[in-house]
């Protein structure tokens, strides 16, 4: 008998994993008052804007993968575009080679909160009420922050107090940082939506009024704060002030989309991420770089296996990803185009970044693609995930965000899964706009985001900054069908990490023993994990670290040294600090549900029954 940090929750009425407890108990509150998995998708989403404000924001993305019970798998993008103003000439201009990690230039228009309102409209089943009466009661009469909030406050204590004066208002009370134990408020926030529900109040059924309250955020108040935000000159670490790019047009302009999922059929699944506009992909390409015969599961050619594969997608992710030109996925996804991938694989491990050349054509990187980042040994972006700082400091905190007096710093991510009694299922990551991103909109209570600071300021590359063009994220939720029918959704924080840690769950979860008669979740979130750094990170100040693989404690001092000897350069972490993963899975055959998630971090929870 494997032991577990947590039981894999079993049930039949519904479950929710999320990386906050208070999102999840939330959403399955809904689920109590017979709301479906959209409804209670929804209200965690908004529940987590509040207690994990350094980690996402309404202003901020969220891309989500939906399966409707009986339907098809689609993609629903939150994630938006460069403004029409935010052009490579504009921001070569001010003498910027890259766009600042923080700041109004690196804001593009928000995403989460329109995607999140079509997912709720289409379908669910509640009312904006129904779905926002949790984050309203949280922002306006509080809640206990974990750790981290406090910790991330404390590090950009100076630059709320001297110049993002705003975000000191909210998250300064009493001229301190929140602390565990004493209940954090956001009214603002909570105005803000009273506001939105008042506004919209009356204005026809059910999919009228969230019509209204997607028109109230695109041309309303909620709009022209934003813009109002954007033209304030803002430090940023270019060490300048700035103003962004964003306007009203944009904001009217822009709303979230259904998408095809591109998919990627290995060993009896079909696994499903959104298009290469987000590092999807990335997952799928590291399935189709394995070979027909694993090593033994965990060992050090296991390891050394999935690593060197990692590598190999995340070099054609830097040089065929992107919203700015047509993207060759079938090419790369082709099993030919990726077996001679895999004959690149030797014994030893590669310190080259080593794009392909799908369908003959020559990959083309970014000039800052290969800069070796300037840190020390020990760097380790468990939970933080995004780094958008790179430096000789190792983070004393498993997930503390480090931020330097320019407001240079590295932001997260959340996730959220959800599946009903009726089959329903949804996997969420939103991210971006928190509150160390940009300064908090003294009128809305939250800050714009900077997504955009994951584009190129050279001209003609799939990821270069263009307006009306959505920035390669590196957000990227999956779902997982069985016989074309949906089984698994899951997901996780970490930026460039995250289909690192989700390939390693995914296999964990299909090539180990069954728990109870069903997927051993948690005994696969559970195992040693790890992450390596051999590919450009995506945020800014960019940077590669060839070579550098960081692993867990756990993993067995054996194929610790037998990875080293093979070349690669190991940081061994602690023994808890790779990957934030959450999951549901549904067996239809029975119609039993099962949920587990993260113990890392000690905040992410599942709930069900």
């Amino acid at each position: 008998m494997r032991f577990t940090t947590r039981p894999t929750l079993q049930g039949t009425f519904g479950m929710v994993s999320s990386t906050h407890w208070l999102a999840s108990q939330s959403a399955m509150a809904v689920l109590e008052d017979d709301g479906n998995a959209f409804d209670a998708a929804v209200a965690g989403a908004f529940v987590l804007h509040v207690v994990e404000p350094h980690l996402n924001g309404p202003a901020g993305e969220a891309p989500v993968l939906l399966a409707p019970a009986g339907g098809d798998v689609r993609v629903l993008c939150g994630q938006g575009v460069a403004p029409a103003g935010a052009t490579v000439a504009h921001y070569r201009g001010l003498g910027l080679d890259l766009v600042p990690g923080t700041g109004p230039l690196a804001a593009a228009v928000p995403g989460a909160f329109d995607a999140w309102m079509l997912l709720l409209r289409d379908h669910g089943t509640k009312s904006l009420d129904d779905v926002l009466k949790y984050a309203i009661g949280y922002a306006e009469h509080g809640h206990a922050p974990v750790d981290d909030v406090g910790a991330t406050v404390e590090t950009v204590r100076e630059l709320f107090e001297t110049e993002w004066t705003s975000s000191a208002e909210v998250y300064l009370p009493e001229g301190r940082p929140p602390r565990p134990g004493e209940l954090l408020r956001n009214p603002v926030l909570a105005a803000t939506w009273k506001r939105l529900l008042a506004e919209t109040a009356g204005t026809g059924g059910r999919e009228a009024r969230i019509d209204a309250a997607r028109e109230v955020w695109r041309t309303g108040f909620v709009a022209e704060a934003l813009v109002r935000q954007a033209a304030r000159p803002t430090l940023d670490t270019s060490g300048e002030r700035h103003t962004g790019a964003l306007t009203a047009a944009d904001l009217a302009a822009w709303s979230a989309t259904y998408e095809t999922p591109a998919t990627y059929d290995w060993n009896g699944w079909t696994v499903c991420k959104a298009g290469p506009w987000s590092q999807g992909p990335a997952l799928l390409q590291q399935l189709a770089l394995l070979p027909s015969e694993l090593p033994a599961y965990g060992s050090a050619d296991y390891v050394h296996l999935l690593v060197e594969g990692c590598k190999l997608a995340m070099a054609d992710r830097e040089a065929w990803y992107g919203d700015a030109a047509e993207v060759p996925l079938a090419e790369l996804l082709d099993d030919g185009y990726n077996a001679r991938r895999r004959r690149l694989i030797g014994d030893k491990a590669s310190y080259e970044l080593r794009p392909g050349s799908p369908g003959g054509r020559p990959p083309r990187l970014s000039g800052h693609a290969c800069v070796v980042a300037d840190d020390a040994p020990g760097f380790s972006p468990m939970g933080v995930g995004e780094p958008t700082l790179a430096n000789g400091t190792a983070f004393p905190v498993p997930g503390e965000p480090q931020v330097t007096a320019l407001g240079e710093t590295r932001g997260d991510t959340c996730h959220l899964d959800v599946v009903d009694r009726w089959g329903n299922m949804v996997a969420a990551t939103p991210s971006g706009g928190w509150l160390q991103s940009n300064p908090v909109v003294p009128e809305l209570g939250f800050p714009l985001g900077t997504r955009l600071q994951m584009t190129w300021l050279e001209e003609g590359l799939p990821n270069s900054l263009t307006p009306g063009r959505r920035p390669r994220t590196t957000l990227t939720p999956s779902i997982a069908l069985r016989d074309g029918v949906p089984v698994l959704a899951f997901g996780t924080p970490g930026g460039d990490q995250q289909d690192q840690w989700q390939l390693h769950f995914l296999l964990a979860v299909t090539l180990r023993a069954r728990v109870r008669g069903g997927l051993d979740l948690q005994g696969a979130i559970d195992a040693p994990n790890w992450h390596n750094d051999g590919f450009p990170g995506s945020f800014y100040p960019r940077g590669m670290r060839p070579g550098r693989v960081t692993v867990e404690s756990r993993m067995p001092t054996e194929v610790v040294e037998e990875l080293r000897r093979r070349g690669h350069d190991i940081t061994v972490g602690d023994p808890w600090s790779e990957g934030r993963l959450c999951a549901v899975a549904r067996d239809p055959a029975t119609g039993i549900l099962s949920a587990a998630a993260n113990p890392r971090g000690m905040q992410g929870y599942a709930v069900g029954r």
